[in-house]
């Protein structure tokens, strides 16, 4: 699929290197405007990107730009497309108040500034901005936009609480409730939830290959953590990690690695208090009660 979009970057004015990388969602020539521009750090130009397939790798920053910026649009599914050599074509940006910039560039970014009346912030330095300063998806809430880079993909009826975090090339596929992370190459199913403080492997995790996924109607308990991919209506007690080789005890009394669950439905991981074995037992979505559904109006 070929695909061609405008966009608006920004160039380091000393160097000529792209910094960012912005597409309005009506693909109209749409331009900005920041102090670091104003001040004579940054210029800001309009730029056609074509995409020949998104089978293929990322071969400009502009380019990876506009995958990061599908994914966030929902154009197409995390795992939806390469990225391969991503993060080779994203610079690490100074993200200021007052526009980005490379990281040399911030003293005197604030210096120029003195003039302006500015106080100058640094809320990241990061090859990620954050989703909602290039895209704003309908119905989703997100408490705290700096733990949701761009590139995340956050379907209709999601809320992101102030502990979540979502990274890029991950996301949802309907309402749910995100308060732990979700990291790169995972997608969560509708009407689960992630818990406070719970953690996901991803592809990035230590390098692995493996796309691990929460089903539909399951829950991650508080503190919780998963190295394999969840079916439906499962649950994972709070403060239980369960990696691919961990020993699991299967109600026939026979012990397996958990990497044989791997996907499937309707599992009850838990960790006997009194033995200390991981367990896993037969459940059901109504174990959990489900998504308080007056938390999810998001409209």
């Amino acid at each position: 699929m070929k695909l061609q979009r405008i966009g608006h970057r920004y160039l380091d004015q000393a160097s000529g290197q792209t910094i960012d990388t912005w597409f309005a969602a009506s693909n109209a020539k749409k331009r900005r405007s920041c102090l670091a521009e104003k001040v004579g750090l940054i210029r800001g130009e309009f730029v056609e990107v074509v995409i020949e397939s998104l089978d293929l790798p990322p071969v400009s920053t502009e380019d990876a730009y506009l995958r990061l910026h599908l994914l966030s649009e929902r154009a197409v599914l995390p795992n939806g497309l390469n990225l391969e050599g991503l993060f080779g074509w994203l610079p690490v940006v100074a993200w200021t108040s007052a526009g980005p910039v490379f990281p040399a560039q911030v003293e005197a970014l604030r210096d120029l500034l003195a003039a302006e009346f500015h106080h100058l912030t640094v809320p990241s330095i990061d090859r990620f901005p954050r989703m909602t300063d290039y895209v704003v998806p309908s119905g989703v809430r997100i408490a705290d936009a700096d733990r949701v880079r761009l590139g995340a993909h956050l379907a209709e009826g999601t809320t992101v609480m102030h502990e979540g975090f979502v990274n890029f090339n991950a996301g949802t596929l309907g309402e749910s409730m995100v308060e732990g992370r979700v990291t790169p190459g995972v997608i969560v199913g509708k009407h689960s939830d992630i818990g406070a403080g719970a953690s996901i492997m991803g592809t990035l995790s230590g390098g692995g290959k493996q796309k691990n996924a929460v089903g539909e109607r399951s829950l991650l308990g508080a503190n919780a953590g998963i190295g394999i991919s969840l079916g439906d209506e499962c649950i994972v007690e709070a403060g239980l990690y369960v990696t691919a080789g961990t020993k699991v005890k299967l109600p026939d009394g026979q012990v397996v690695s958990a990497r044989a669950l791997s996907g499937q439905s309707g599992l009850l991981f838990r960790r006997n208090s009194q033995t200390g074995a991981v367990e896993v037992l037969p459940t059901d979505s109504g174990r959990w009660g489900g998504l308080n559904a007056a938390l999810h109006v998001n409209t």
